[in-house]
């Protein structure tokens, strides 16, 4: 329909609605992928126009308790650090954070800043690529870092290491809060025994925090996403308040935020929790200033629902209307099968995105095509409080329009049109900033952006990257502050930053006899989110081409199941399983396993991790405890497995999915794959029509070896494949058969070589190791080889690691272990 329609629809659902139910009974569930103008307009339809508390954001899911943390220690939501800093530590600690995989760009800043004297810990339970610049990896028990963070405090004390000065002149709750972390975690020895690491490791994490001045402790999802997130949190920022290592060169506590804009949706209250401008509900006559500035007396007066209560709203009829930005709720949120339930069971779903097809979009009643990255213009805040200029590099396509537009058309049609008239982002931007201006004098709040508020048009345009707050001097100058806090001035009503008492709160979801594994998410390298955008791009599948479950060696042993092989993981919630290929590592501790974020309905069977782990909260911030569910794994019984070429026009059926038991979807440069399983007797030369669209027209059939291997041509041109095997080693890559369908007319070579898939003369480069250059391991370890042993030199021959650089972690592992390889078999 055309877009007076379609918005006509929107708005006129959101009125009946209120109506009928009232303002709340409208939501909207945004996302930190939006601008900062984008965010902005939507939150103040939401709460200033509509009505409605209940705005909230999938920046719930990464960052909320980081922010609850920020709040309770300096009085505002302020990271006092800045990305420098990383650079300046002499003690770099790393808190459930694999940044080489999910912040490669400032990972290569610290690992560029490596000099002698110069120390990096890093804290996670699992052995990841960010493990590779640890002197000090505290591979602790899982949930345990409020004990290792409070034995940490009560050392500081222990040992004469606290900066008493500081504490007694900038801090309050000092004393009591010591006496908290004494009772959870009085000595070394027993912070060993409840995080299961060695005590000597453990003293040597203590010494050097003590010993150092310029320490940065950067945390990130495996702090925040946990039931005791925020004290998580705000243990290690007791440490650094203690020590007077806050705001200062080289030595801050950092959050480390897990989308481009998360920052940018706090500034203009994003959250269920806040109004705009970093003002509360609960601010005195912040509720007054905000409906003043807008225009309104629609503001509610208490706060609105957070993400997995406004779902659970939604799922129980409370939510009327539901209106979602650019994200995909029925995969990332927990218990995400309730989700999916919920959205079946809201009267009007509306969801804005730039992907027409999503777990989400699945559910829409109305679906608006909005602007994606590249095509939009505005701003976002990184975490580092960076305010930077996003330029369009795409024209906007067919009727596709940016989120502020969407929502300031829905809002003139439901009568607002005056307070929404914006003819373009600068315009959006200026007020946002005039706010934040007025939040600061009135409300003494630290995002101050008065000096931006006056941006001309071009200036917008030209504006440089600048970090908040950013005041006009008195020469008319606008100044910034890289780092806060450093004057030992914090936000709260009295100056002082508070010591917060920590106790220990284990994880919610505890294994059983019946689920005896702790099941750990994650991102991997190549994939983003729900990858509804990045699983367009086929070269980013090459790493981990699969859903997959990382074991340990000696689960594996015990439970019976073998690299490569397929497992189902059950979790506690319901009926739901994930699929997965196993991969052990010792990497792993035993007792865990640990299953990527990213896949969802659209490119796996049973892919969906979020389906494993319950909607269990942080009381004090919202954010799921993501990172710690319960589980338990067996293999996956099949008598075959197979890899189903078709070309790009042939999409998947359901009718498809009913043949396997397992499938997951893999596409090519040129061609969709999939990766099939069953564990039932298949009559191949039948069942294969179904899956190739026709009668093949090449076929070599090995029935008593499992082994079948079909084409089918058409007028020269492949339009199919279909390879099985008993076992998946034996399927060949299919980078090769991938070039065939790009063919008009299949050459006789090429026919000769389809069912073996691949020509005589292909080099076999082996599993894929950098995405950027399309590099195998198999390259790597004959040029290793052949002599080059460091990373440069690869780089010099093979292109490797010289981009991205998130492959370099792996690029070192296997030079020491092709090099370990070679001097044993010389010996």
């Amino acid at each position: 329909m055309s877009w007076d329609e379609a918005l006509s629809e929107a708005s006129g659902a959101i009125a009946e609605a209120i109506a009928s139910h009232g303002p709340s009974s409208v939501a909207f569930y945004l996302s930190g992928q939006l601008l900062t103008e984008d965010y902005y307009v939507a939150n103040k339809l939401a709460k200033g126009f509509i009505g409605t508390p209940h705005v909230d954001t999938n920046s719930r899911l990464c960052m909320s308790s980081a922010v609850a943390a920020h709040k309770r220690a300096f009085g505002e939501d302020c990271v006092p650090g800045c990305y420098e800093d990383f650079e300046l530590a002499d003690l770099l600690v790393l808190a459930g954070s694999n940044a080489a995989w999910a912040h490669p760009v400032l990972y290569q800043r610290m690992e560029a800043s490596r000099r002698p004297g110069r120390r990096v810990v890093v804290i996670d339970p699992r052995k990841t690529a960010t493990s590779e610049l640890a002197d000090l990896h505290l591979q602790l028990k899982p949930g345990t870092d409020t004990v290792l963070f409070n034995g940490l405090l009560v050392w500081l004390a222990e040992s004469d290491s606290i900066d008493r000065d500081y504490v007694d002149a900038h801090c309050e709750g000092y004393e009591e809060a010591l006496r908290s972390a004494f009772k959870a975690a009085p000595g070394i020895e027993d912070v060993a025994r409840q995080c299961d690491l060695d005590a000597a490791d453990v003293a040597v994490f203590y010494r050097w925090f003590a010993d150092t001045a310029r320490t940065v402790t950067g945390f990130s999802q495996g702090i925040n996403q946990s039931v005791a997130g925020t004290d998580k949190c705000n243990a290690i920022i007791n440490c650094h308040l203690v020590t007077g290592r806050v705001g200062k060169p080289g030595a801050s506590p950092f959050s480390l935020t897990g989308q481009p804009n998360a920052m940018g949706g706090r500034e203009v209250g994003g959250l269920a929790n806040t109004l705009a401008a970093h003002l509360d509900y609960d601010t005195p006559g912040a509720r007054a200033l905000v409906a003043e500035f807008w225009g309104s007396d629609a503001l509610p007066a208490a706060p609105g629902l957070k993400a997995v209560d406004l779902f659970d709203a939604v799922h129980q009829g409370e939510i009327k209307v539901l209106w979602i930005m650019g994200t995909n709720p029925a995969v990332s949120l927990p218990e995400s099968a309730r989700v999916r339930d919920a959205l079946v069971r809201c009267p009007t779903v509306i969801v804005s995105d730039c992907m027409a097809e999503t777990d989400t979009t699945a559910f829409a009643n109305i679906l608006l095509p909005a602007a994606g990255w590249g095509e939009k213009d505005g701003t976002v805040t990184n975490s580092e409080r960076r305010i930077s200029r996003q330029r369009s590099f795409l024209p906007l396509p067919g009727e596709v329009r940016p989120d502020w537009q969407i929502v300031s058309a829905v809002a003139g049609a439901l009568g607002h049109g005056d307070a929404f008239g914006y003819q373009q982002p600068a315009d959006v931007f200026r007020e946002h900033a005039e706010l934040c201006g007025l939040a600061s004098a009135r409300a003494g709040k630290i995002l101050d952006l008065s000096g931006l508020q006056r941006l001309t048009d071009q200036e917008y345009n030209d504006l440089e990257p600048i970090q908040w707050p950013a005041s006009t001097r008195t020469d008319g100058n606008v100044s910034c502050a890289p780092r806060l806090f450093g004057d030992g001035i914090f936000a709260t009503p009295n100056g002082r930053a508070r010591v917060v008492s920590v106790e220990t709160t284990l994880p919610a979801q505890q294994t059983s006899i019946a689920r005896p594994l702790i099941v750990n998410t994650g991102r991997i390298r190549d994939q983003w989110h729900t990858m509804t955008r990045t699983a367009q791009a086929s070269r980013l599948f090459s790493h981990r081409p699969e859903p997959f479950i990382e074991v340990n060696p000696e689960d594996a042993r015990r439970i019976g199941v073998s690299e490569g092989a397929l497992g189902r993981l059950s979790g506690a919630v319901g009926s739901q399983s994930y699929v997965g290929r196993v991969r052990i590592t010792p990497s792993q501790r035993p007792g865990e396993v640990f299953v990527p974020i990213h896949w969802n309905g659209q490119f796996a069977s049973r892919g969906v991790a979020s389906d494993l782990v319950g909607a269990i909260t942080d009381p004090l911030s919202g954010q799921p405890e993501g990172k710690h569910g319960a589980g338990s794994l067996k293999a996956l019984t099949i008598r075959w497995q197979a890899r189903l070429m078709r070309r790009r026009e042939d999409p998947w059926r359901q009718e498809d999915e009913a043949l396997c038991d397992y499938w997951s979807r893999q596409p090519l440069q040129h061609s969709e794959s999939w990766w099939l399983a069953g564990g039932w007797p298949v009559d191949w030369q039948q069942d294969a029509l179904a899956w190739m669209g026709g009668e093949p027209n090449v076929i070599l059939a090995d029935m008593a070896q499992g082994r079948f291997r079909a084409a089918r041509i058409v007028d020269g041109q492949l339009q199919s494949v279909l390879m099985v095997e008993p076992d998946a080693d034996a399927l060949p890559d299919l980078t090769w058969l991938d070039q065939c369908f790009a063919a008009d007319r299949l050459s006789r070579e090429q026919r000769q070589c389809l069912l073996a898939g691949r020509a005589v003369d292909t080099e076999d480069t082996g599993d894929l190791v950098c995405s950027c250059f399309q590099v195998g391991e198999k390259q790597i370890t004959g040029a290793i080889c052949d002599g080059q042993l460091s990373v440069d030199e690869l780089g010099k021959t093979l292109q490797c690691g010289t981009n991205c650089g998130s492959c370099i972690p792996e690029l070192r592992g296997l030079i020491e272990k092709t090099v370990a390889s070679l001097e044993t078999a010389e010996t």
